[in-house]
């Protein structure tokens, strides 16, 4: 079967002889990997075209269950997001979750769209860059069905009126009512419960129905992003299995993270 798609890289990686593994979330037929010969390093049109966050067009076959991909043309780099540590830092976060949340070979051109533009925005932002990175995965944790309650109590199904917490295990808001009947600890590491406050609240209640453009000037104060970090970390890592990530202690304020750590040699050369 021979087939053109349009395509985002997610990683690639050198094999035997030359070959290199080209992990792409093609708009047609979700993600998958495909085996190329195209050479890797160079100016070209094909080789700028196996670069991870590249947006492009390649040319794929099947054979005997596995992909080979004989073409590929680059439509847009997004070269400009690797001139920013912080800025590289949260894309690769991005492409990162993004890859861990795909399963093999089922399309989602939803979620494509959505990275795409979350690229397309990213490499025009100037400052805040953990702002809309929460957003996209905000809206892509909405798209895989795993949105969180956030307009009742999960375990009595009343709106809060009072305190509230946010459960992870229950994906939803808990009020104290029943946290102070069931006798839940917030110190309850099972139950992964933090506290809200309406202005966190009032925020995550807004991301899902906007549109990721409406977010282009948006920059939330630090605090508010912490939490919200937080809490979309462990809820994605529960509810979608999407934990673990090499990218994920800088998105929760640790460490920066280097070129050659998330897309070097043996993992996706992105030189």
């Amino acid at each position: 079967m021979d087939a053109y798609t349009e395509g985002i890289v997610l990683r690639q990686t050198k094999t035997l002889n030359g070959r290199r593994m080209i992990t792409l979330f093609s708009k047609e037929f979700g993600k998958l990997g495909a085996g190329t010969n195209l050479a890797g390093r160079g100016r070209d049109k094909s080789s700028l075209a196996l670069r991870p966050f590249t947006y492009g067009s390649y040319g794929l076959r099947k054979s005997r269950g596995a992909w080979h991909m004989n073409g590929a043309e680059a439509l847009r780099g997004f070269y400009r997001i690797a001139e920013e540590p912080e800025k590289f830092a949260n894309c690769s976060y991005a492409l990162e979750f993004t890859e861990k949340l795909l399963p093999e070979e089922s399309p989602a051109p939803a979620l494509f769209d959505l990275a795409l533009e979350y690229f397309e925005m990213m490499e025009a932002r100037r400052k805040k860059f953990d702002t809309l990175t929460a957003a996209f995965l905000f809206k892509a944790i909405h798209l895989w069905g795993a949105a969180p309650e956030l307009g009742k109590c999960v375990r009595c199904g009343k709106e809060p009126r009072g305190g509230v917490r946010f459960g992870v295990r229950d994906g939803g808001l808990v009020c104290d009512d029943c946290r102070e009947t069931e006798n839940i600890p917030d110190a309850d590491k099972d139950r992964l419960l933090y506290p809200l406050d309406f202005g966190i609240l009032n925020v995550m209640r807004y991301l899902p129905g906007r549109p990721l453009k409406s977010f282009e000037r948006l920059a939330l104060d630090e605090p508010v992003l912490r939490a919200l970090k937080r809490i979309l970390r462990e809820h994605a890592a529960w509810h979608l299995g999407v934990g673990g990530l090499k990218s994920e202690e800088f998105f929760n304020g640790g460490l920066t993270i280097s070129r050659k750590e998330l897309h070097g040699d043996g993992h996706g050369n992105h030189s």
